[in-house]
């Protein structure tokens, strides 16, 4: 079976003229350099496509592929003549040869042996891996994302599979009303850099699901994510009916019937896939509930080869099986009703020998109460050996939540641990912060990124440097922010007024708050604006002003999410505001890199313990930024006092009216006697010293702890190499 390796062309003999390296080598060294993921988190690269051509660059929403695409080689050859290139693009696919190469040590040579010969299969139903591969939708996606992109850093044995959504998520844009109208758009497979993966007769791989009602079928993509396999799952396939060839077109779209369709697709259709790829895992890592039937086809397959009877075979899949939850919200957690599991799943059911009643079991919290209907995240917990919630206080949530999977457990006993997530720093460091610590940090101090040493040279950093560096990414920002609305007012046909007025919105010498993330009423984007006339006057303060920009999208069916979005955004038009309240429309990877990089605090605050982890906080960190937070998610155990601020005291009121005026009061107390001061106090050369010491403090102290490389080696010691079989590690789980 083909698994399609990546194919880099030859090297010439010389790189020393262009000339010698040909105009049609010179094209497929930059598509080969494009046709791998892991451009995304090399600047270099980036800078490299940027400067073919900056304006298209742009246009078409920073995707190299559909670029090379509008050049011959000729005129690529020509381009880099003018701009010098050659050496870049050579030094670039340099570096890529050299990292997609297996004999290369890492981390997990020495410390994740045993998964070299059976690899994690990761699944998840979103992959937030850059702007330009529209498969994710928020927050979980991101995640997905940078947890592939740290294992393809680490070298970690990895495969992942998750869907291919030919739409994606939708577009965001706000009528004249202010309200949220979605526009799904299709996606060129051309433009993607993705490839089918063959059968031995030289077709695209199709793999083949039976329910009651027929077959599905899906056909397989892979992409390149550094030294990760990612495999996509697409049923628009000749074979299917209509309705089933849209099916994957959607992200989070669809009626309770199109959901447990993509999830037996993903889950059921995932371990087939793998199967037929010959790829044998040591591990199934299930990326929250939306996989958990995956372990049922495992056993089924397990049956097959070696003759194990259902439950020693649930007993053996269960052991590899590494089960994480995302959500302390209820609805958050995927039900079905049983007509619609013995629909989907019964050939499955059929074929492991377990009745209508065992199956259904297997999905409730009480096996025989027939009145509760089948949810996924139950049925992961329940066929996963190790389960993990993304926070210290997630972890405790989870554990009270599932308590009664346990009942003759203690709480304290439930078998839910937590790993806390974390983020990708090359993808989310900006270039300019990266520059600054390259010149104080230790040589090969991204490679140890995980590690808290090497982040300790950020109090080295000269502190008016470090100040300097932070404002002209806010400068950036702003400049980025001011082009968004300018096109959202001209879009709308507001008047020339108003678009001129958006090209001159926001000052750069005014305290910036960014608050970014999807409108789920629990997060209260409303929070600050519980005293109008108080947010006015912060606002609006003539010696120490205020401002905000706000972006986030409401799911499709989310009513009281998107009259959020509605009321935020129609602030600008108040006059008593002086347009210092902003939102921008369709929150994506894009908008989020520049709101991170540029903002002087992120604003987050939901209503606790509703926060599992969140993660755009920590990017923040990444490049000087400080969080403004309700002790909730990471935050509650990242605050010490002095790198960042707390709204509330981390307690929960049983009235979400008391919890919201008792955090909002406390918003503003801090937000004015604290952060305001702090911010505009500044010494003889207009240097706010404590503020950049808090900067520093903030990195030094969190950036290591909340990065992806740290979790995803958390997840290899306490979950991974014990899951596969080899020593388990003393590491306290919990």
């Amino acid at each position: 079976m083909s698994q399609t390796q990546t194919v880099l062309p030859e090297e010439s003999s010389t790189n020393s003229r262009s000339h010698e390296m040909g105009a049609q080598t010179l094209y497929d060294k930059c598509m080969a350099l494009a046709s791998n993921m892991w451009w995304a988190w090399n600047p270099e690269v980036i800078n490299l496509f940027r400067d073919l051509d900056p304006i298209r660059w742009r246009q078409l929403d920073h995707n190299p592929i559909a670029l090379l695409k509008e050049f011959t080689p000729a005129r690529l050859e020509s381009r880099a003549t003018e701009m010098v290139l050659y050496s870049r693009i050579h030094h670039a696919y340099r570096q890529l040869k050299a990292y997609v190469s297996s004999n290369r040590p890492t981390w997990a040579t020495m410390h994740a042996g045993v998964l070299g010969a059976k690899p994690v299969a990761y699944f998840s139903a979103e992959f937030g891996i850059h702007e330009s591969v529209p498969i994710y939708s928020g927050g979980l996606g991101v995640l997905s994302g940078d947890h592939i992109k740290s294992a393809s850093g680490l070298g970690l044995p990895l495969v992942a599979i998750g869907l291919f959504y030919d739409q994606g998520y939708f577009k965001q844009r706000l009528d004249e009303e202010g309200y949220q109208v979605e526009e799904y758009m299709d996606t060129r497979v051309d433009n993607l850099p993705l490839k089918p993966v063959l059968d031995d007769n030289g077709q695209q791989l199709t793999i083949s699901i039976d329910t009651r009602t027929g077959k599905l079928l899906a056909r397989v993509w892979l992409m390149f994510v550094g030294r990760v396999r990612l495999y996509l799952l697409d049923c628009d396939v000749e074979g299917n009916s209509p309705e089933d060839r849209s099916l994957t077109s959607r992200l989070y779209g669809g009626d309770e019937r199109t959901r447990i369709r993509q999830e037996l697709v993903l889950g059921v259709g995932g371990v087939r896939a793998l199967k037929a790829l010959g790829i044998t895992p040591g591990v199934y890592h299930l990326n929250e509930g939306h996989s958990a039937f995956a372990p049922l086809e495992a056993v089924r397959q397990r049956m097959v080869d070696d003759g194990l009877s259902f439950d020693d075979g649930l007993r053996e899949v269960t052991r590899h099986t590494v089960f994480t939850t995302h959500t302390p919200v209820p609805a958050g957690h995927d039900r079905f009703a049983a007509e619609s599991v013995e629909e989907h799943l019964g050939p499955l059911r059929d074929a492991l020998g377990i009745s209508y009643e065992q199956l259904m079991g297997l999905g409730r919290v009480e096996p025989q109460n027939v009145e509760e209907s089948f949810c996924m995240t139950v049925l992961g917990l329940k066929l996963s050996r190790r389960a993990n919630a993304v926070s210290s206080l997630h972890g405790h949530v989870s554990r009270r939540m599932w308590a009664h999977l346990w009942p003759w457990r203690a709480e304290e006993e439930i078998p839910i641990g937590h790993i806390t997530n974390g983020v990708h720093v090359p993808s989310w460091l900006a270039y300019q912060m990266n520059q600054l610590y390259d010149r104080y940090f230790p040589a090969g101090w991204m490679q140890r990124m995980g590690e808290p040493e090497a982040w300790q040279s950020i109090y080295d950093v000269d502190p008016g440097e470090l100040w300097e560096t932070h404002n002209s990414l806010k400068n950036l920002m702003l400049a980025f922010v001011r082009r968004r609305i300018s096109r959202q007012c001209r879009r709308r046909g507001e008047s020339d007024e108003a678009v001129e007025t958006a090209r001159n919105l926001l000052d750069p010498d005014v305290l910036t708050i960014g608050f970014a993330r999807r409108f789920a009423t629990y997060k209260r984007a409303d929070l600050i604006m519980r005293d109008m006339d108080r947010l006015c006057a912060i606002l609006s303060d003539e010696e120490r002003p205020v401002q905000i920009i706000y972006a986030g999208k409401a799911h499709p069916k989310d009513e009281p999410g998107k009259e959020l979005i509605r009321k935020i955004a129609n602030a600008r038009f108040e006059s008593r505001f002086r347009n210092r309240l902003v939102f921008i429309e369709d929150y994506d990877v894009n908008v989020c890199r520049h709101l991170i990089q540029g903002v002087d605090v992120w604003l987050n605050n939901p209503r606790r313990p509703l926060e599992a982890s969140g993660t755009s906080g920590q990017k923040v960190v990444l490049n000087g930024g400080l969080n403004f937070s309700v002790l909730d998610g990471w935050w509650a155990e990242a605050f010490d006092g002095r790198n960042g601020f707390a709204i509330g005291s981390g307690t929960s009121h049983t009235s979400d009216e008391i919890g919201d005026q008792r955090d909002a009061d406390s918003l503003f107390e801090v937000l004015e006697s604290r952060i305001i001061p702090l911010y505009y106090k500044r010494d003889v050369d207009g240097l706010p010293g404590e503020w950049v010491r808090m900067m520093m403090h903030s990195i030094g102290s969190l950036a290591w702890r909340f990065s992806a490389h740290r979790m995803l080696m958390d997840y290899a010691r306490t979950c991974y190499v014990p899951a596969a079989g080899g020593l388990s590690c003393d590491m306290n789980f919990r």
